[in-house]
């Protein structure tokens, strides 16, 4: 028979330990109040730097930070632009926007960039009434889209350009949705001078648009090439289109986040010989992000793409008219990837979200170089190509696959037992000091003191 002080003495133990591991991260991730303190520091001849050195300028575009959040805004509430110099100090830095998103290299310059951000209007800041032709949507469906609405504040959608060495920035094109958290654009790619090809979320489509006058000149909707019952079951968020890339043979590879797959349209519609990915088959892509094309001349086609839900990055080969599987990389500490960049010599440069890291991996798999940051959405290393466009396949690179290692699989267990879309959820509205670890030491910290208390109100029952 166990004693009831043996008993105490265990669950005293239990919470101990536990309520140690949820202090231990709070302490690691907030021991400064600066952007500074929550990045890994590097060294340079000695002097103190905040990220490891490296030959070129890397931009890193976060989609919220909770450290630097409004407390009245909730614990993501500040979103960073940041661009590391060579050298590891930080050369670039903004939060003025409520989010960031996709970021590209301006062609022909040395550090220039053009990127989607995200501005929260209140109420009394949105139009009374939308302009839906020059937007090129019928008032049925805008109608539709704006039944599925939860709130009646609306986003600023901006594409903007900076100079990261002047700090000069310039206003592009921007548009104004209806609602936050699904309305929100997150990429756009430049066409040519004056129009930008948009991965528009809100209405379930890509549009071309005139940077001039604003008119949508051409759409793809959604609509006409997947089933209704695919992708989520929300009028305002079916498909999740986050990405577009523009393709050297004028198609345009476009990531339905929602439907699980990547595909390939042009003017004549849907290329259904292309897709990757399929309805239900979640071990091929599980709600994906900013997938990267490689051509043909460097060893493709093929599709790298940050595959969030499976917690892995993955590279797809085109192969005799069908997509084969040829990389993929996973540790136990990724969790919700959302994008990962080919470099031209091999190494991949990938953004880990809720693992608050932005890393390059080299051709063995190994990482090479990493900095942590509060929930990357996209990094480029500029002077190598707009995303993956100067990277060689992994085929032709004859690169070396990565499988988590045996100190790494209690991790992966968890992950595959709690399915990734909550367990990703629940990351997403924790403090952005909460990992996996803290996580799970906080449930544990709870049924401690539920079966704590349980034991102890039987034993007043039978007393």
């Amino acid at each position: 028979m166990v004693s009831k002080r043996a008993v105490r003495v265990f669950f005293v133990a239990v919470l101990c330990l536990s309520t140690a591991g949820v202090a231990y991260g709070y302490a690691a991730g907030s021991s400064g109040s600066t952007f500074e303190s929550h990045i890994s520091e590097g060294t340079v001849d000695g002097s103190e730097q905040v990220a490891p050195p490296r030959d070129d300028i890397t931009v890193v575009a976060t989609d919220s930070n909770s450290w630097r959040g409004r407390a009245s805004e909730g614990p993501r509430a500040r979103a960073e632009l940041v661009a590391f110099a060579p050298n590891g100090t930080t050369m670039y830095y903004n939060d003025t926007h409520t989010r960031y998103w996709d970021v590209d290299p301006v062609p022909g310059t040395e550090a220039t960039v053009e990127y989607m951000y995200a501005d929260h209007l209140e109420p009394d800041e949105c139009p009374t009434e939308w302009n839906l032709s020059k937007r090129g949507v019928s008032q049925e469906k805008w109608d539709r889209y704006q039944a599925g609405r939860s709130s009646d504040a609306c986003t600023r959608n901006g594409f903007e350009r900076v100079n990261l060495t002047t700090g000069e920035k310039t206003e592009v094109w921007n548009r104004v949705t209806p609602g936050k958290e699904a309305t929100r654009y997150h990429d756009a790619d430049r066409l040519n001078e004056t129009h930008l090809v948009v991965a528009d979320i809100y209405l379930d489509r890509v549009f071309v648009v005139d940077t001039r006058d604003g008119q949508t000149e051409w759409t793809w909707n959604a609509s006409e090439s997947f089933d209704p019952d695919s992708g989520d079951d929300s009028p305002g968020d079916w498909t999740h289109i986050n990405d577009v890339e523009i393709l050297d043979d004028g198609r345009i590879m476009v990531s339905a986040r929602n439907q699980d797959r990547v595909v390939f349209v042009d003017e004549n519609g849907l290329d259904e010989n292309w897709t990757l990915g399929a309805e239900d088959d979640t071990s091929i892509l599980y709600e994906q992000h900013n997938p990267d094309y490689i051509p043909a001349e460097r060893g493709g086609p093929a599709v790298l793409v940050a595959d969030s839900e499976n917690n892995r990055v993955i590279e797809y080969q085109r192969v005799n008219g069908s997509w084969e599987q040829s990389w993929h990389w996973r540790d136990g500490r990724m969790q919700w990837p959302r994008d990962a960049d080919r470099l031209p010599n091999g190494h991949t440069l990938i953004s880990d979200s809720n693992a608050n890291r932005v890393f390059e991996v080299d051709e063995d798999g190994e990482i090479v170089w990493r900095v942590d940051i509060a929930f990357p959405y996209e990094s480029e290393r500029l002077g190598t190509g707009d995303e993956s466009a100067g990277g060689p396949s992994a085929a032709s690179a004859d690169l070396q696959s990565k499988d988590p290692g045996l100190a790494d699989q209690a991790s992966i267990f968890v992950k595959q037992v709690v399915p990734g879309r909550y367990l990703n959820g629940l990351m997403y509205v924790t403090p952005v000091w909460m990992g996996l670890p803290e996580i799970l030491a906080t449930l544990l910290v709870a049924v401690t003191l539920l079966a704590w208390g349980g034991t102890e109100a039987a034993w007043r029952r039978r007393a």
